[in-house]
């Protein structure tokens, strides 16, 4: 059996910034590592390796490429408005009150005041 090799040899040299810079595209505008790939002509696993190798090196580092997004807030008069903050309520408890007469009422203690009073006074009414 014999070979032939057709048309030029496909053995590139990459330095390593042309290496960081085709790595740091993946994700780039959602770009995955294998339309990265396509787009240099070169195998998704040469991009791995590169990250690997330039990790080694202390050339890359996946947080170091922080992305900085547009954010839409509501503006008004050029300044921010800020959300103001939820207060976060304690869960109900349980609560029996006592009355005159032996009789008692149980409620929960996110009951309304105005109601809570309404309701004492009906029952000590009865």
């Amino acid at each position: 059996m014999r070979g032939e090799i057709l048309g030029a040899e496909r053995r590139r040299f990459w330095h390593d910034d042309e290496k960081l810079e085709i790595v740091a595209s993946v994700g780039i505008a959602g770009a995955s590592v294998t339309q990265v790939a396509q787009r240099h002509e070169i195998k998704r696993q040469q991009i791995y390796a590169w990250r690997h190798e330039l990790k080694k090196k202390g050339l890359w580092s996946p947080d170091a490429g922080a992305l900085f997004l547009p954010l839409d807030m509501p503006v008004t008069a050029g300044v921010p408005v800020a959300q103001a903050p939820v207060a976060e309520l304690p869960p109900p408890v349980a609560v029996e009150l006592r009355l005159r007469g032996g009789r008692s009422l149980h409620f929960e203690s996110t009951i309304d005041p105005a109601a809570l009073s309404a309701l004492i006074r009906v029952v000590d009414a009865a």
